[in-house]
């Protein structure tokens, strides 16, 4: 299983109290019905999908949390801000996954995290409007490390994209 798997499993707020109801000793479908105040269709619904992600089971007829499953995710899954030790020092300190955490202070290491951006977001010699633009930046700053006007003007200042008449492109 994994980090992503297991929020995603847990997303559901019925599928929450299914799993807390478990977790707090429920045993069986009828007992978490009871507990979570759900409908037994519901409860039998959401013990399958938790059991289908590897966080309950079922051994025995008796429903409760894969302990050794949420052990070994805890264990394997790499937190978020871990990056791949091969990747450039730069990015591994200003981007989480695909967003970005700060922006950096010196314009060498600042072009270093543009051109990886613009690398990733635009196709060389695509026009794009500005708004495409701005669609293209703005999930690099869903955790607020910067907003993507700035974005996008670091990028026509470091050259990465041109604009003329409103139109943006990648060289």
């Amino acid at each position: 299983m994994t980090a992503h798997a297991l929020a995603g499993a847990l997303a559901d707020d019925g599928r929450r109290r299914i799993f807390a109801a478990i977790v707090l000793g429920a045993t069986s479908a009828t007992e978490v019905a009871e507990r979570a105040g759900l409908p037994a269709r519901v409860v039998l619904t959401g013990v399958r999908r938790l059991t289908d992600a590897g966080l309950v089971t079922g051994a025995d007829g008796a429903l409760a949390a894969d302990d050794a499953s949420l052990r070994a995710t805890a264990r394997d899954s790499r937190p978020a801000d871990a990056a791949d030790p091969a990747a450039d020092p730069v990015l591994r300190t200003f981007l989480r996954g695909d967003v970005l955490v700060g922006l950096p202070a010196q314009r060498g290491r600042r072009r270093v995290l543009l051109t990886h951006i613009a690398e990733q977001s635009f196709e060389p010699g695509t026009r794009y409007p500005e708004r495409a633009v701005d669609d293209a930046l703005k999930p690099w700053c869903a955790a607020g490390g910067s907003d993507h006007a700035t974005l996008r003007r670091y990028l026509i200042d470091e050259q990465l994209l041109t604009r003329e008449q409103g139109i943006y492109q990648r060289l």
